[in-house]
């Protein structure tokens, strides 16, 4: 069963996810108001159990970041062997993991706009699988990291490339302009570990293949990133994960391949989903990139 956090009429809900819409579970659970405070009361099993043969409450939906406002959103860099190949820095697979943070304003939901900004055009696409965080903890060891997923989401974790090279050590700020990336379009539950191990990841703009690759390869698999995160700091319940993208992000055509106004990019793991966003510009601007009046 999949669930998701949607808006109908002006109202945000959750609920589970139906072929002809949104059955809305929320209002049953006042003690858990948000999909993260389910996650934190290990609700998830009930809300499927409450959803059994009801029908179908809202149908037309708008989707929003199946977790709202989680405490921490770390993202981990150049986490396929392709990908670390594409720097050709000559340099070997990297002892630790890089990460990154990003704010809760800087996604949006399925089937939303991603946001080019007026200051620079250089939005890119970045698919990948999210974890998010069931069993909160620290130091926690890679063996039992899988214990402490409650479900998998998917993100395109949208990047402003020319900000990323604003500082030497520093992505931030080109990882975190609002409306930038998407995550969604729902949680599917975890329960098996390969729902991630045997995962493959597509990312697609506008029908054509982009990224792909599986999960398996990932120079750092997701019980190490659970169990290296979980040195430094204490992940609770609904912190998200977003644990790498393969090689393909447009930056690395020649000439590069941003995204622009009118550009579908889709991002799908089979057994989690298509997350598909559209592409529009944040204003309406002329050939010199100033506002139109």
């Amino acid at each position: 069963m999949r669930f998701a956090t949607y808006t109908a009429k002006d109202e945000v809900f959750y609920g589970a996810v139906h072929d002809e819409g949104m059955i809305a579970l929320s209002p049953e659970f006042p003690q858990w108001p948000t999909l993260r405070d389910v996650i934190a009361g290990d609700g998830l099993a009930a809300l499927e159990d409450a959803a059994q043969d009801k029908p179908v409450t809202h149908s037309d939906v708008t989707y929003e970041i199946p977790v709202p406002n989680p405490e921490k959103i770390l993202c981990v860099g150049v986490n396929f062997p392709d990908r670390n190949a594409e720097y050709k820095d000559g340099s070997a697979a990297p002892k630790h993991m890089s990460l990154f943070p990003r704010f809760a304003r800087s996604f949006t939901g399925a089937g939303r706009s991603l946001i080019r900004p007026p200051e620079n055009h250089t939005l890119d696409y970045e698919g990948e699988v999210a974890i998010v965080i069931g069993k909160g903890g620290r130091r926690i060891k890679a063996e039992d990291a899988y214990d402490h997923i409650a479900a998998l989401t998917l993100c395109n974790e949208g990047t402003i490339r020319d900000w990323v090279r604003h500082a030497k050590f520093n992505v931030t700020q080109g990882k975190n302009w609002d409306n930038s990336g998407a995550i969604g379009p729902w949680l599917v539950p975890f329960t098996d570990a390969a729902q991630l191990d045997d995962a493959r990841i597509e990312t697609r703009v506008n029908g054509e293949v982009r990224q792909e690759d599986t999960l398996n390869r990932m120079m750092f698999p997701i019980r190490e990133e659970i169990a290296y995160i979980s040195t430094f700091t204490t992940l609770v319940p609904g912190d998200i994960i977003i644990t790498g993208t393969p090689t393909g992000a447009g930056a690395r055509f020649d000439p590069p391949k941003y995204l622009v106004p009118g550009d579908v990019v889709e991002v799908e793991v089979e057994g989690i989903g298509i997350l598909r966003n559209t592409v529009e510009d944040e204003f309406d601007t002329d050939e010199f990139g100033e506002e139109k009046a």
